[in-house]
Formats: structure tokens, sequence, C-alpha cells
């Protein structure tokens, strides 16, 4: 644990000072190896998620003393986290520790387990609560400069019961617990005690959100039940059922129709039934009762629920939004203009799915974000008043799709490709061979990929585990 020792230094060296007497309960984290510079500007990154770890990769980090501040210490690479859930890539594979990324490219920076809980903007100063368990140490530090990166959680949209009852799928932890619940749904159901109808509602497991992360999940459970359970449990196998809501009238609804109408092809063949054009009304403890839009209410029974319908940001950003109200006035995020800076404030940055701007909340919208605001910082380190001067020493942040990937079962896939001014919409297993293709070139060392790889080879040699602490 960090030594919980007051220190007394200038804003300008990244730690603040405070006193412990006015404040109990307060105390300060202590730098151990990292030597702040009084003639440096101190950039503090919150959050370490796909933008604020790329403008690690991509920021001269000689010109800052700079900051990380995040509860978790590892980047996640989101796009394989359902199939983390079924045992197809192991967790340990898609999680980069932050420093490893930092030191491998020789680059200097201080991160701090910990979140961030308010803000002082008249005094540059940030209120950090570490996160480490049977921890309640809380410090500031001070910033010259702040890029706010904390990225997006689950939105329930207020819908009762969802927070007690149901799985979400945003985090490694999300990953591990659906997993769980899986083998202990199967698990009970192997008890020839229960009746038909309770093994039947143990093993209906429900998807809410026909966006790419639940449908990629459905497809992921659909080939761990094709290709492995119904080797171990063939009597259960045969009795799992996938249903996937959806309150619009169809699924991926940004992707071109003829995808769409493909996956919805290939998911009616799997047996993965679609109930579109349905929006939950309340999840209880066994059931979630459903409204359809061409008919009344109907409660469906369930063993596992998990919900992947919408996103909204972390807690700070809309701490950060009650401090200029005036301005901040979109309860989804930090509005922020063209070049990323956080509107109503002062030397604050923002990006990603955090923000509220004209683009998607899309891994790789917050990608390029962090590569295009690391390149304006370069340029403007020496620069007393870089927050106005961006505007006149870069162009406006425009966004560049890459074009967009789902994996959607059976070893297949869809793809909506840019080829010159056009776009390629393909599906079926070659699409499967890109997608997979592209998440071993985008994670973010040869270590991962080659344990993605290893994990995917092992997977079709011996099967998916689903064992789990």
């Amino acid at each position: 644990m960090l030594p919980r020792v007051g220190l007394r230094m200038p804003r300008t060296s990244a730690f603040s000072a405070h006193r412990l007497s006015a404040h109990p309960q307060l105390h300060a984290i202590a730098s151990r190896a990292y030597a702040t510079t009084q003639d440096k500007k101190t950039l503090v990154l919150l959050g370490t998620g796909w933008g604020t770890t790329t403008i690690l990769k991509h920021l001269d980090t000689a010109n800052f003393n700079v900051v990380v501040v995040s509860p978790r210490n590892y980047f996640l690479f989101t796009p394989l986290l359902p199939s983390c859930t079924v045992g197809t890539t192991e967790s340990r594979s898609i999680m980069e520790p932050i420093r490893h990324i930092v030191k491998r490219r020789g680059k200097q920076m201080q991160f701090f387990e910990a979140e961030c809980t308010d803000i002082d903007m008249g005094r540059k100063q940030l209120t950090l609560t570490q996160t480490a368990e049977e921890s309640n140490v809380i410090t500031q530090i001070g910033y010259d400069h702040l890029v706010v990166g904390v990225g997006g959680t689950y939105n329930t949209f207020g819908t009762p019961g969802v927070e007690k009852y149901a799985c979400f799928l945003k985090e490694m932890n999300d990953a591990s617990k659906i997993r769980r619940r899986l083998k202990d749904a199967i698990e009970r159901a192997s008890f020839g005690s229960l009746s038909n109808e309770e093994r039947d509602r143990l093993l209906h497991v429900v998807v809410v959100g026909g966006g790419p992360t639940g449908v990629e999940f459905a497809g992921e459970l659909h080939d761990l039940v094709t290709e492995d359970l119904a080797k171990w449990v063939p009597g259960l196998s045969q009795r799992i059922r996938i249903t996937l809501v959806e309150a619009l009238p169809n699924v991926l609804p940004s992707f071109d129709k003829k995808l769409v109408r493909y996956t919805e092809q290939i998911f009616e063949k799997n047996g993965i039934q679609l109930r579109t054009s349905t929006r939950v009304k309340e999840v209880r403890d066994k059931t979630l009762v459903v409204q359809h839009a061409d008919h009344g209410e109907e409660e469906i029974p369930y063993g596992t629920i998990i919900w992947a319908a919408g996103i909204r940001a972390r807690e700070f950003a809309h701490t950060l939004r009650a401090k200029v109200p005036e301005v901040q006035t979109s309860g989804r995020g930090l509005i922020i203009d063209d070049y990323l800076r956080v509107k109503g404030t002062r030397d604050i940055w923002a990006l990603g799915d955090c923000t509220v701007s004209k683009n998607a909340p899309l891994a790789q919208v917050a990608s390029q974000q962090g590569k295009w605001l690391a390149r304006a910082l370069n340029g403007l380190a020496q620069d007393a008043n870089a927050f106005e001067q961006i505007e006149s020493q870069s162009k406006p942040f425009t966004y560049a799709s890459n074009g967009s990937l789902a994996y959607i079962g059976s070893e297949k896939a869809i793809a909506e490709l840019p080829w010159f001014r056009k776009q390629i919409t393909v599906g079926g297993p070659f699409a499967s061979v890109f997608w997979k293709a592209y998440c071993l070139w985008e994670l973010s060392s040869v270590r991962s990929s080659l344990s993605v790889a290893t994990d995917w080879v092992k997977r079709a040699l011996f099967g998916r585990t689903m064992s789990v602490d």
C-alpha cells in the first residue's frame, strides 16, 4: 500500500498541498519513482480506455509531467470481451498493464489506481479516492491540463430491477460474473429433482440490447452450447434457449440493412430467438416483463439476463457537468467542441464515451481522438495558452470511419468496410477471418496477440473451459 503521508508541493509539480489537521480522513499519496519538474506542465489523464491509452502511445512525455488516474491499471481490449464470458478467450489475454504500454515506448508517467471523485476548477485540483481493497486513502493532485477519458458505463434507462438482477458487459468483472452465472445455472439444472419448468427457466438466457455487444455475446454463447456443452451435458444443451430483446425494429441499427438481414437469418438458423420492437418494462427475480409494440405485456421466465442496452457517461463526467450547468446541458455526458475542449471550462479536454458530440460512442472514435489530441498537445507543449491556441495551430478533429465488424456466431461475422468512396458489405466465414485478423492486429502488444491466438488454438484443439473461481 502507498504510504499515507502529507506532501507540500507547488501545484505545477502535480501534487497539491492540503492540511491533514483540517481533514482527519484526508491522506496524500506520495510519489515514489517519478520526479516532477517545475518547468513542465502537468498533464493529468483520467482513464485507461481507448482514448487515453492512445494519447500515451503518441504523446511526447518528455514535454509534460504525465499523471494517469484510473480505477483499473490496465487497458481492456473490449471487442473480445464477449468471448471471455464463455471461455473462447481468457481474460488476461486482453488485459494489458498500462505501465507496460508506457515503458515499452521508453516514456515516463506516474500512475494512480484511484477514482477521481471531484474537481476544483478554480484551484485546478482533483480529488482522488484510492480503489485498492481495504483502503480509504483520499488525496488531491493538481493539474495544468486535464484530459477526461473516463468512458461510459451501462444505462438502465430507469428500468426497475435491472441493477439488482441483471448482468452487464462493460468490464472484465462483468464477464467473469456472467461466466459464473452461466456455470451455476447449468450445474443447478443438472439436478434430477427439478421440474421441467424450473429447468427450462434456468437454461433460458435473455440478452437485452441488439447492438454489437448483445449480438456478439449471443453468437459466442451459441458457439459454447453447440460446440462444447453438447458434448459435456448433451441432455441439457438441447434445452438451452437464447433470446435477444431489442426495443428498435431491428438489431444492429448502425449496420447496412443487408447485413442486418443476414444476421437475422443466421440467428434464426441457429435457434436464437429475436424479439424486436420489444421494450423491457421491469426485471424481476426470475422473470422479466416486456411490452410489445403490436400487443400487450408479457412475462418471460429467465435464468440469466444480460443487459447490453445503452451507455451513459461515468459519474465523474456528471460531476464536472454540474460545475458549469449553464453550458453542460446534456444529461448524456460532457459537451465538447470540434477541438475536444469541454465547453464552459478552461484547460480541460474530453474524449470517448463520456462525451456528447456528433460522433458515435465507438472505440475507433476514441482512439482517433486520442491520436489527434496527442499530436496537438505535442505541438503546444511550450505554449502557456495551449487551450486557446489549439484552434489556430490544429485543424478540427474529424472522424474517418475504418469500417464496422461484428461476430455473429458459427464462425461467421459481418463487415462494413470503406473502399475508396464506397462501402463494401460482406458476411460469412471470410468476414470472420477478417474480424479475427483485425483483433490480432489491434491488440496493444505482441504478447497480447500471441496470447489470444493461443487461446483460439487451444479452443479449436481442446474446446472451451467454463472453470471459474
